[in-house]
């Protein structure tokens, strides 16, 4: 299969440092419009930390509209949001639990999918969310 000419990239949550006092705040969080595609992979990047009490929540939220999104039910993701976010950890390790990339699936049939990365400590963390949207309804999807 051509993944190329059947997917597209948005960005959700553009790099930011998510802190209690940091540029994020608390979270960081967009919405993406999955309209003409049957299906979104959401991927999420943490960068460099070191506290080993902090945790960076993940959620997804779905709607018809964008003023009313609501919790995504867990059968309608590929994935949990707890294995999608980080957890606190003795130590950090590279590629587990700092510098690392994970992803949910989602597969409602909501439009609107938004994504909420919420950190609980006062250390900036780096992160960023990317929405890939695949099986579209016309094909070969524009690039970019």
């Amino acid at each position: 299969m051509d993944l190329h000419n059947n997917i597209s990239a948005k960005r959700l949550i553009s790099p930011i440092a998510a802190g209690t006092t940091g540029t994020g705040k608390t979270s960081a969080a967009a919405l993406g419009d999955r309209q003409g595609y049957a299906g979104v992979e959401i991927i999420f990047d943490f960068g460099t930390l070191t506290a080993t009490n902090a945790t960076v929540t993940v959620t997804l939220l779905e709607g018809d509209v964008t003023g009313t999104m609501t919790s995504v039910a867990d059968a309608d993701l590929i994935g949990t949001e707890t294995l999608a976010g980080l957890a606190a950890a003795a130590t950090r390790t590279s590629g587990v639990s700092k510098n690392v990339t994970k992803r949910l699936g989602y597969k409602g049939a909501k439009r609107y999918v938004q994504a909420k990365m919420v950190n609980t400590v006062t250390a900036a963390i780096p992160v960023a969310a990317t929405m890939i949207l695949f099986r579209p309804g016309v094909a070969p999807v524009a690039n970019p």
